[in-house]
């Protein structure tokens, strides 16, 4: 039986264990990119989005052309329809937002009572109006869904529609806070989720990815990299 170095006469392990050979800063290999969860670099292509084709099928086609009905300002306002994985999405000029979720809602042949979600985009790199705050909008009265999207530049703000739809009021916060959208006429616009003194909107593409120092408690917590060393 071989002995290891430092055990000699006495049997016991060494104080310190030697590092491994080679060890390797983030999952998969990753080195010098701030992030540890491997993905950091990998550039997904955004897919050219081009109008759907009528038919659209299903109830599609019945909310279509009931709001096109029900809305003068249709042709101004729409400015894409997509039909893409069996969900509807009408592309809404940001101007235009608040006033076609009132006829969403109200309209006695779309009834889209309830607006569950708020949430937002950032395409950085790869479209002008990077940040596409997106609506999820249901029936209740016809179990029907449907997705307004709306795009706009950097600085550029869209009507809040807590008047039509209070249940927005928080998600729009979030969507302000994490990205930095501005909702004209919401009636607190103020953070959510970080500190009111945080600079910056974290879900943004080009805030830094775990690069940020939190101090919490008194305690300045590293970025995610030097954290911890994947072996």
């Amino acid at each position: 039986m071989s002995i290891q170095p430092g055990t000699e006469g006495n049997g016991s392990a060494p104080e310190t264990a030697p590092p491994p050979p080679n060890p390797d800063k983030g999952m998969f290999g990753v080195k010098g990119t701030g992030d540890v969860s491997g993905f950091g670099r990998l550039v997904r292509p955004r897919p050219a989005v081009f109008d759907s084709p009528r038919p659209y099928g299903g109830y599609f086609d019945d909310v279509y052309d009931a709001l096109e009905e029900a809305y003068p300002a249709f042709s101004e306002a729409i400015e894409k329809v997509v039909v893409d994985r069996a969900e509807l999405t009408l592309h809404i000029r940001p101007e235009r937002i608040t006033d076609v979720c009132q006829v969403m809602r109200d309209d006695e042949s779309l009834r889209f009572e309830l607006c569950s979600s708020v949430d937002c985009v950032d395409y950085l790199g790869s479209d002008e109006r990077r940040f596409h705050v997106a609506y999820q909008l249901t029936s209740m009265t016809y179990r029907r869904r449907v997705r307004l999207e709306a795009a706009v530049a950097e600085g550029v703000p869209v009507p809040s529609v807590t008047s039509v739809y209070p249940t927005a009021d928080w998600q729009e916060r979030e969507v302000y806070d994490m990205f930095g959208v501005v909702f004209t006429g919401h009636p607190n616009l103020t953070r959510i989720l970080m500190p009111d003194d945080w600079e910056g909107h974290p879900q943004r593409k080009d805030y830094p990815l775990g690069g940020v120092p939190v101090e919490y408690k008194g305690a300045e917590i590293p970025p995610p990299d030097q954290r911890r060393v994947y072996q």
